[in-house]
């Protein structure tokens, strides 16, 4: 495996220079050690082959957003289970001096309506929201990376695409783990969608291509974004939302647009924490998180990492985000959320006052407080200090099942996301308000939460995960795990991971693969929690710390297939 994927990154980089007409730095030979210095960029990626891309496009001179773009295109390939081109997501973008918020979460079909997924009674139909073309939402990822080209991109567009295609057409040997998870997902989709017509002949012992997604992407290489939203992939759409009786129309791609945002910033200790913004509910949740744990900074004094106390108290901290989220966050353009206000210091600061260090909270003792899988996730950071933190989607494993015929790529689930009724929870039990219903046009609110830590402006930590509703908990279990305990980036994604949504309130889900030991789970026992194994593995953790040295440690969580790699790039 290790043999392939250094095969694959020398093609790659060796295409790049030839598509270009370019050089490759010089990293020796007369002359070499005069103009150049090396400089350390990483990434954290969780995928061999994507992450392989990303190292030949740093290599070659991109930055970390000309990396990101080319690692995106890679995971559509390679990723089959979350990476897309069909789904959307969320890019945090530091750089120079400036840090700017990509928003390119999938929008709801102009014929979508609030109660399309209920009944005669007024019940949500069983997996409505999610098999399917009516569970697709309009797609942005395709947008999104081109939108982020043109503003920060430096390598020609063309380049970034180009090793997807060669990944695609030319095939690349699926990871076992990825090969079973297809097999065990034939029976969820069953005949209602084509899934199995498309990935039925996948192996571990033969390489997988994918002809109609490789054309596909040549189109996107050679016209950009225009080709998805309004040519020839935009007409396979739609003639496939007829065949699956979707509601994705040939308006909604042309009118379908990508959205810079104002990225969430808060200070925190010597931080400047920036993350996500509505629609997301990330950011506000990792701020709210680390915040009020020093507010309640002396209850945790002396209490030990991941024992019984600390996971109490985390978990009623995790009560009160939830509260908040459920009632109040949803599109912005469509929502008036007054996201200040919930991450203002005096208000945090009285939630902590809420949390007792003993008892569990009744549900209905967590008002909201103001008046009245899958996902995948990579870091980036550049030999020029630039860094990205990139999260996308197509929501639940291979999103809908339906794979866009001619086109070679699987649409969203991202319909799930809305509150289909209120009060009712999503596949990850998360209940919604009306905040978040179905409207036309509208984003459904994520949990997905790109995050970057700068320290004199200069990016100190990039992450981010997959996990549906785990996401925001697991980042801050991450960044508390080294900043506050010590632990190393690796030690810090690999830790068990516990989580706490609000509902049913004494309930602790915890890693599968990493459970809780015995004894903890049995005096959390002894406090009146529930302690069981999450539904799912939460979380693939993809990190990357400076430490005081200045050194650069990324880590790719141990529980999935990814890599965390220090490269050493000439720079003028």
């Amino acid at each position: 495996m290790k043999h392939r994927n250094l095969m694959l990154a020398a093609a790659v980089a060796l295409f790049l220079v030839a598509c270009s007409g370019e050089a490759p730095p010089a990293t020796s030979g007369p002359g070499a050690s005069d103009t150049r210095a090396v400089r350390q960029a990483a990434v954290a990626i969780p995928d061999p082959y994507a992450a392989d891309v990303a190292e030949a496009i740093l290599m070659r001179g991109g930055n970390a957003v000309d990396a990101a773009i080319a690692t995106g295109f890679a995971m559509a390939v390679t990723y089959i289970d979350a990476g897309n081109i069909g789904g959307g997501g969320f890019m945090l973008i530091h750089q120079g001096d400036e840090t700017a918020f990509l928003d390119y979460r999938e929008k709801a079909p102009l014929a979508a309506h609030r109660d399309m997924y209920l009944d005669e009674n007024g019940d949500v139909i069983e997996n409505s929201t999610l098999i399917g073309g009516q569970a697709a939402a309009v797609p942005g990822t395709v947008a999104g990376f081109w939108e982020a080209h043109q503003r920060f991109g430096s390598l020609p567009w063309r380049d970034l695409v180009e090793p997807a295609i060669g990944l695609a057409r030319n095939g690349f040997v699926p990871a076992p783990a990825l090969v079973e998870f297809i097999q065990d997902t034939y029976d969820w989709f069953g005949d209602q969608t084509n899934f199995r017509d498309y990935f039925g002949n996948i192996s571990v012992d033969e390489p997988f291509v994918q002809p109609e997604l490789a054309d596909t992407l040549e189109r996107i290489a050679e016209l950009g974004a225009d080709d998805f939203y309004r040519g020839r992939t935009a007409e396979l759409i739609v003639a496939q939302m007829a065949r699956s009786n979707g509601l994705i129309t040939a308006e909604d791609l042309a009118t379908y647009t990508a959205e810079w945002r104002e990225p969430l910033h808060s200070n925190w200790r010597q931080f400047d924490v920036y993350s996500a913004p509505p629609p997301s509910s990330g950011g506000f949740a990792v701020i709210q998180l680390l915040k009020m744990k020093d507010y309640l900074a002396h209850h945790f004094d002396g209490v030990a990492h991941n024992s019984p106390q600390y996971i109490h108290l985390v978990a009623e901290m995790e009560k009160r985000v939830f509260a908040d989220r459920g009632e109040y966050l949803g599109d912005p353009d469509f929502v008036d959320v007054d996201i200040d206000a919930l991450i203002r210091d005096d208000y945090i600061a009285r939630r902590a006052q809420e949390v007792d260090p003993q008892t569990i909270s009744s549900v209905d003792g967590v008002e909201p407080g103001l008046e009245s899988p899958e996902t995948t996730h990579y870091s980036i950071i550049d030999p020029f200090g630039n860094a990205v933190s990139n999260t996308y989607t197509i929501n639940w494993d291979f999103g809908t099942g339906v794979v866009v015929e001619g086109a070679g790529f699987l649409l969203n689930n991202e319909m799930d996301d809305f509150s289909a009724k209120p009060g009712a929870p999503n596949i990850y039990g998360v209940i919604g308000n009306t905040a978040n219903e179905i409207q036309p046009g509208k984003r459904p609110l994520s949990s997905m939460s790109p995050t970057i830590l700068l320290e004199n402006g200069e990016p100190r930590m990039v992450l981010g995960t997959p996990g549906g509703s785990t996401i925001f908990t697991s980042v801050f279990q991450t960044i508390v795990n080294i900043i506050d305990f010590g632990q190393s980036p690796l030690d810090a994604v690999g830790a068990t991971r516990f989580h706490h949504q609000l509902l049913p309130p004494d309930l602790i889900t915890m890693s599968v693969t990493r459970p809780l030991p015995p004894e903890t789970i049995s005096a959390l026992g002894d406090r009146g929690y529930r302690v069981e194994p999450h539904s799912f593995e939460f979380g693939d953790v993809q990190v990357i710390w400076r430490n005081d040295d200045g050194e650069l440690i990324p880590a790719a969580d141990p529980r999935d297939r990814g890599v965390g790699r220090v490269l050493e790039i000439p720079v003028p």
